[in-house]
């Protein structure tokens, strides 16, 4: 959510940002906003008016009974001033609820950096690490060789949760869970604190970390509760520092997360195929970052490196994509791709994303900073370090063998009791 003040003062930059992000149908929304802004001002004033007439009423009150005289009339008056207040609050708080109804679809304020665009086709490379390379023998298929070697059951999964499920086992199974222990503990060592959170949040820290479209797409909602299982940690990582101030001496707040992860995958394509790409649930390494707004930029930068280091050392290709400003969901104002490497698709494909969301959801949530006085919002972002299993295909493709064996990357094998291949 940006801040209200700059439609009212700017409203034809903030229209600009709109169509930057090719969603012409949100232009009204500014009027909107400004003519209910217009109106909850107005009252605002009445209020005001109200209290101060008020406050004069009682010094009259005060004088006259202390000359003696009768004060019934001004307490009359007086008396009937306080239901006028209450009738223009209520007034006022259906404005406000409005206001932030409509402010809410009202996309960030994108980085001057971004490149224009109208969908992820239209995203920008910045950068390849490692060498893509596609061997002289054959790779194999990721879910059919994981079936090979007794690592996944589908069909099972099938039978008691649906399409989108699996049961990971065997070597496979550590190989996986191997991978985010390494995340984890490689975020450590950057310094990153190391939090196990809820995997489910109230809807008022759903609508404070992502946009309502998102929300219908992605979210699983409990029934009969106030509860959404998280489609990612980020969810309840900064949900966490809801309605907080935090110190300017604790910043930056640094932390990455173990959890579950679970999405409709509305509209995604392949969901009914076998395989690891589209699914229901998997597991991710996750970290966020609280700081001073003029650092945000800053950690955008360590942060897409830090998962790009994992890579590297997983003997994984990759390339980094900036995101195009039609391919940014609404929350943020910049963000990259990271794409691993597939020797059999002989493409890149999507493993992780590095966003920067400014101070958009510290407003919906209320995270503000105080430093020598002043109270300011925080800027949030969130990265992937590694997401399991489509990290998990990256791994098994780029260290397969000729005989369908797998090479353990070095970094994987004190995780694995020294295991070096998976046959």
């Amino acid at each position: 959510m940006i801040d209200i003040k700059l439609i009212r003062e700017n409203p034809k930059f903030v229209k600009e940002n709109i169509k930057r992000k090719f969603q012409d149908e949100k232009l009204e929304l500014v009027d909107e906003v400004i003519k209910l802004d217009e109106k909850w001002r107005k009252l605002k004033y009445e209020e005001d008016g109200l209290r101060s007439e008020r406050n004069k009423i009682s010094e009259e009150i005060n004088k006259l009974k202390k000359d003696g005289k009768s004060a019934d009339k001004e307490i009359k008056k007086a008396k009937k001033i306080p239901e006028e207040i209450s009738k223009i609050q209520e007034k006022r708080k259906k404005l406000e609820q409005n206001i932030f109804e409509i402010m809410y679809k009202i996309p960030n304020i994108i980085h001057e950096s971004v490149p224009k665009g109208k969908d992820s086709s239209e995203n920008v490379e910045i950068k390849k690490i490692g060498k893509p390379e596609v061997p002289n023998y054959e790779i194999f298929n990721h879910a059919e060789l994981a079936e090979k070697l007794e690592g996944v059951d589908f069909d099972s999964a099938r039978e008691t949760s649906g399409n989108g499920f699996y049961f990971l086992t065997g070597d496979i199974a550590v190989l996986h869970s191997a991978m985010l222990a390494y995340a984890r503990d490689y975020m450590i060592k950057q310094g990153f604190s190391y939090v196990i959170p809820p995997f489910m949040i109230r809807r008022k820290v759903v609508e404070g970390v992502m946009s309502f479209a998102e929300m219908e797409n992605m979210m699983y909602k409990i029934e009969g509760e106030d509860l959404y299982l998280i489609g990612t940690s980020e969810h309840s990582m900064i949900g966490r520092f809801i309605g907080k101030t935090l110190s300017a001496n604790n910043l930056p707040i640094t932390l990455t997360s173990y959890s579950p992860c679970f999405r409709k995958e509305i509209g995604a394509h392949g969901i009914e195929e076998k395989g690891f790409y589209r699914l229901h649930q998997f597991e991710k390494q996750e970290m966020i970052v609280i700081c001073e707004p003029e650092d945000s930029y800053k950690w955008y930068d360590k942060m897409a490196n830090f998962t790009v280091d994992v890579f590297k050392n997983l003997g994984v290709p990759v390339r980094l994509l900036e995101c195009c400003s039609g391919d940014l969901a609404d929350l943020k104002s910049k963000s990259c791709d990271v794409e691993a490497w597939s020797p059999r698709q002989k493409k890149y494909y999507e493993v992780g994303s590095c966003s920067n969301l400014t101070d958009a959801q510290a407003r919906r949530l209320d995270i503000k900073i105080e430093n020598k006085g002043k109270r300011y919002f925080a800027h949030t972002l969130n990265n992937t370090v590694l997401a399991s299993p489509r990290a998990l295909i990256a791994v098994m493709e780029n260290n397969q063998q000729k005989d369908g064996s797998i090479k353990i990357p070095k970094v994987l094998q004190p995780y694995m009791g020294g295991k070096k291949v998976i046959n």
